[in-house]
């Protein structure tokens, strides 16, 4: 039987959620107390939450500069047609260098967010793109906010209440 996801998204599914993205190495009973579940029920409720695709995967997060890779960028590609644009997508699929790919709206195509050794390697990157189309590269000197957990809630209150404060 499969389960709406918006019946999983209750109180303690919000709190699973909060939990695990605070901690995703907690053991399901401790989740549980935490979330005021017993074990087999907070078992059950990840499974599920796995089964519809609200939990999609459990992962470490690595320092990238630990791995040698010192230059982070973002590259915006803008192609001229169609098909170019579907041969870039296919070849930065292939490439180790890439670790996000965005399509956007407006003047360019995609905003690909790159990490390599050093420059002379970030240089041969857009060297290989530049059959694909114009890329524009933006270096990285740092990353105030990285990676931010999700409002499980829903809803993003830190825009509602500066909005509302300045009536």
């Amino acid at each position: 039987m499969t389960m709406d996801s918006t019946a999983l998204m209750d109180g303690y599914g919000r709190k699973l959620l909060e939990e695990l993205q605070s901690n995703a190495r907690l053991s399901i009973a401790e989740l549980g107390r935490r979330i005021g579940l017993s074990a087999t029920a907070t078992a059950e409720r990840l499974k599920q939450m796995e089964e519809v695709g609200i939990i999609r995967g459990y992962s470490v997060e690595i320092d990238r500069e630990a791995l040698g890779l010192d230059v982070l960028a973002f590259v915006r590609m803008s192609c001229s047609g169609g098909q170019q644009y579907h041969r870039l997508i296919e070849y930065v699929q292939t490439l180790q260098e890439v670790r996000e790919c965005h399509h956007l709206t407006g003047g360019d195509d995609l905003l690909l967010k790159v990490t390599t050794t050093n420059m002379a390697d970030l240089e041969a990157l857009i060297e290989a793109l530049l059959p694909y189309g114009n890329p524009i590269t933006s270096l990285v000197f740092s990353s105030p906010v990285e990676r931010r957990t999700y409002a499980v809630t829903g809803k993003l209150v830190t825009v509602t209440k500066k909005q509302s404060r300045r009536r």
